[in-house]
């Protein structure tokens, strides 16, 4: 579980009615060959993969996890070999088994009888999704194989197909239009606050699907709202757990998934969960996008970063708080740090509140990230040292530089440290790289046109991100303007 663990209570009606439902959903067959490297402690593996293939009397292999984990290029050789049609992975999967590939090739392999792989189990992505089609092209798999599909073990597993077969397909929005009740914004690809969302189809059969509001009514296509679900294969509730139940199953059976959603064209596509987006300064981010800001820097990448939201008491909104993988010294940690808050600032445009240093990233046997944890520990002081470390090396290595020089420098640097207290800014350290928000660079912009009105505009602030840099470029503006 993601969360704290509650045991969900699936009765031999709900297996069954899933298992049909996939079936039709899926069109399984026993011309179908199934191979799964999940492990038989999850849903996905033991339902999905082993239960679900016998109902539908598919003959299917089992490829030991640890042998994945060890060995990943014997996943497609193996489906190659045993002329596999169905297999599976989440993100975890393709991002691993891509690492090990590099720029190997795979001699000998087709991959022409697959017909299906199911893409689940965590916030699906699109990049990763046809990175691993282009890469596997060649060796026949075919880009209508990629399935995304949404379930949760409160369904015995499946809820939502695409149509099989069909080219996946995605839309992309603006991160910032996603809030509860929100319609999303569509955007072009090139926009700078743009994000794609997965589409994972209906709902299969013997389940049903709404989305609400926070008041408990349907919202309109298109709006976001909070995922229900209710049918013959949801469960009927946790096990001893009357206060989970009541907080998760309506009066009339609907039980709320915890999972935000919006209907586009009668297709529904996850937007995030709902008690982990980040509020900040009355904006919604949902984790997973901010993680895939910074997962192609080297060193912060896929699983080693980690986003959360961590409110101090009475506050009303959330701190972000970022988790790095990272076993070196600190020294070494500053510039990576300095990148996470720079890529979130300049791609998201919302402020880093802290950056912190862990030994592991705790994740499900499926590979989902763990954030709940994470964030917990840190609200209970569990990342003290780490923190009081990083601070002492932080400082020693920002706020010693050269002294401001010159009198518009000055002015500026007054006015960085006025808004930025507590964050040590050099003269030449750049302001995405400390910290400034876009808020905060709103802030700085106004208080500089007070000192010298129309000779700055706020997307100078990007182009000159340092004190030094944007006093030059002010100097040049006064001299050509006498």
């Amino acid at each position: 579980s993601t969360s704290e663990p509650k045991g969900v209570v699936l009765t031999h009606g709900n297996i069954l009615a899933n298992a049909e439902g996939a079936r039709q959903g899926a069109a399984f067959s026993e011309q179908d060959t199934s191979l799964s490297w999940m492990p038989l402690t999850h849903d996905m593996g033991l339902i999905g993969f082993h239960l679900m293939m016998m109902y539908s009397g598919v003959r299917q292999f089992l490829m030991p996890t640890d042998l994945f984990v060890r060995r990943a290029l014997l996943w497609m050789k193996f489906a190659a070999e045993k002329r596999v049609t169905i297999t599976c992975s989440p993100n975890f999967g393709y991002r691993h088994f891509l690492r090990a590939l590099g720029d190997q090739t795979l001699e000998g392999v087709d991959l022409s009888s697959i017909r299906m792989i199911f893409n689940g189990a965590e916030p699906i992505s699109v990049e990763l999704a046809g990175e691993f089609l282009d890469r596997m092209a060649p060796y026949g798999l075919r880009r209508g194989a990629m399935f995304p599909v949404y379930g949760l073990a409160e369904a015995s597993l499946a809820a939502i197909f695409p149509e099989p077969g069909a080219e996946y397909r995605y839309i992309t929005v603006d991160r910032r239009s996603l809030g509860l009740g929100s319609a999303a914004r569509f955007v072009a690809a090139d926009d700078p606050d743009a994000l794609e969302i997965m589409c994972e189809g209906k709902p299969i059969p013997y389940i049903s699907v709404k989305l609400v509001g926070d008041d408990g009514a349907e919202v309109a296509p298109g709006h976001v709202g909070h995922l229900l679900i209710r049918g013959d294969n949801v469960t009927r509730g946790y096990y001893e757990n009357p206060e989970a139940n009541a907080a998760a199953i309506t009066p009339d059976g609907w039980l709320n998934t915890g999972d935000l959603a919006l209907l586009h064209e009668g297709e529904f596509y996850i937007t995030g969960r709902s008690k982990e987006i980040i509020f900040v300064n009355g904006q919604n981010y949902y984790p997973y996008d901010l993680e895939s800001v910074v997962q192609a820097e080297p060193g912060l990448g896929h699983g080693k970063v980690i986003a959360a939201g961590v409110r101090s008491h009475g506050s009303a909104t959330d701190d972000l708080v970022l988790f790095v993988q990272h076993r070196g010294s600190m020294p070494d940690f500053l510039p990576l740090a300095a990148r996470a808050i720079h890529l979130v600032n300049e791609h998201a445009g919302v402020e880093v509140a802290r950056v912190v240093p862990v030994q592991r990233i705790p994740k499900t046997t499926s590979g989902k990230l763990q954030r709940t944890a994470l964030a917990q520990a840190y609200e209970n002081g569990e990342f003290a040292a780490e923190i009081a470390e990083f601070d002492a090396a932080w400082a020693a290595a920002h706020g010693a530089g050269r002294a401001a020089a010159g009198r518009i420098e000055q002015q500026i640097k007054a006015i960085v440290d006025d808004t930025l207290p507590g964050k040590h800014v050099d003269v030449d350290d750049n302001l995405f790289e400390v910290g400034a928000s876009s808020l905060t660079l709103i802030q700085i912009h106004e208080k500089i046109d007070e000192l010298f009105p129309g000779k700055v505009d706020l997307t100078d602030l990007f182009d000159y991100p340092t004190v030094s840099q944007l006093a030059k470029h002010l100097e040049q503006k006064l001299g050509e303007s006498g």
